[in-house]
């Protein structure tokens, strides 16, 4: 049987590490889990690379390892890794955190699925891109302008690239996982009310066990990816369909 290739950012915590997780318990897929640190996990069909996806020099000087050649029943890019940023207004935030959120959540994306695109557009069978949305890319939350600017427009970069490719055998999704407890919403819930106001709602999300858990929406993109012939629109959310 022909493995399948995964590429997976951000896989060290949160959904990104569930979505590992759920990857290997696939048999016939070999990964590749590129985040700044490592996990150290000795799974024979795992190989992670240390890689701060917001130094886009180095990003670029090792996407020829980050795109294994092979002869692959199918190709996966998922693009995970992202960071909520500085939650403040639009006025009071620093530029170089500024930089570094714009890197990580939409130019690192943009640059693995261009080469994506270019290392395996004639390679035959399922070829997948998911890049890792948010409801807050068309919903403006006051404190989040990096955040909701970022989201909108990896969207949008993978409507564009779905609609240049849909006769090449690839499917593009953005997908928006949902409130998700990882670390990024105990971040959120430790911003100042002055600059999120907001914060409330969102610890009450924690404290009402309203918050789904990283395994749950891992599976329902996996389930999503599998049969990606029943999800036709490029946009997607999580919270939109159940497991059967």
């Amino acid at each position: 049987m022909k493995k399948s290739l995964l590429i997976l950012t951000g896989h060290s915590q949160g959904l990104g590490r569930a979505i590992l997780d759920n990857y290997l318990a696939k048999e016939n897929f070999q990964i590749l889990a590129i985040s700044r640190s490592k996990l150290d996990l000795d799974r024979p069909n795992l190989t992670e690379v240390s890689l701060d996806l917001g130094e886009l020099d180095v990003l670029e000087s090792r996407m020829e390892e980050l795109l294994p050649d092979g002869d692959y029943e199918q190709v996966i890019l998922i693009n995970n890794a992202g960071w909520i940023g500085e939650i403040k207004p639009i006025g009071s935030l620093m530029v170089k955190k500024l930089r570094s959120q714009v890197n990580v959540n939409l130019l690192a994306p943009m640059y693995l699925t261009n080469a994506f695109i270019a290392k395996y557009k004639a390679y035959q069978g399922k070829k997948i891109i998911c890049n890792v949305s948010s409801g807050a890319s068309h919903k403006p939350m006051q404190g989040w302008g990096g955040y909701c600017s970022t989201k909108a427009a990896i969207a949008m970069f993978t409507k564009v690239a779905a609609k240049e490719n849909s006769d090449a055998e690839f499917r593009f999704f953005s997908v928006a996982p949902g409130i998700v407890d990882t670390q990024m919403q105990d971040e959120i819930r430790q911003a100042s009310a002055l600059d999120f106001p907001e914060i409330e709602r969102f610890k009450s999300y924690k404290s009402n066990g309203d918050l789904s858990s990283p395994e749950q929406v891992a599976s329902k993109i996996s389930h999503m990816l599998e049969n990606e012939h029943q999800f036709t629109e490029v946009i997607q959310d999580v919270r939109d369909f159940e497991l059967p």
